[in-house]
């Protein structure tokens, strides 16, 4: 298995809809808001096991982000949802899918894809 690079810088300006992430291999992975928070991959949404189901509702302001070791960054959403982590490997996946799918088609997923 290879290392995912980490992020480099990430931008979530206020009021912006899409969360940018640049890695420290060049890739930029531009992620919108919509995504990151149905796709919230805490045990409050998700539960505990199976998949990871696309949630829709909640606020998609983006109101936090803050490190998580060295391996994640944790989103707080203006509602006050702060409990997801989103490991570097996750962000990197939802990246790969919204590139190969679009915002649209990965939600039409409902459902990631297992690994």
């Amino acid at each position: 298995m290879h290392a995912v690079p980490k992020p480099r810088a990430v931008r979530a300006p206020h009021g912006a809809r899409t969360f940018v992430v640049e890695w420290a291999d060049g890739l930029r992975s531009e992620l919108p808001h919509r995504v990151l928070r149905g796709f919230c991959p805490c045990a409050g949404c998700q539960g505990h096991g199976g998949g990871i189901r696309f949630i829709p509702g909640g606020d998609e302001e983006l109101s936090g982000v803050e490190a998580v070791g060295t391996y994640a960054l944790g989103l707080a959403w203006a509602d006050g949802h702060a409990s997801g982590i989103y490991t570097f490997v996750y962000l990197r996946r939802l990246a790969a899918l919204l590139a190969e799918h679009g915002e649209a088609g990965v939600i039409a997923l409902g459902e990631l894809p297992k690994e």
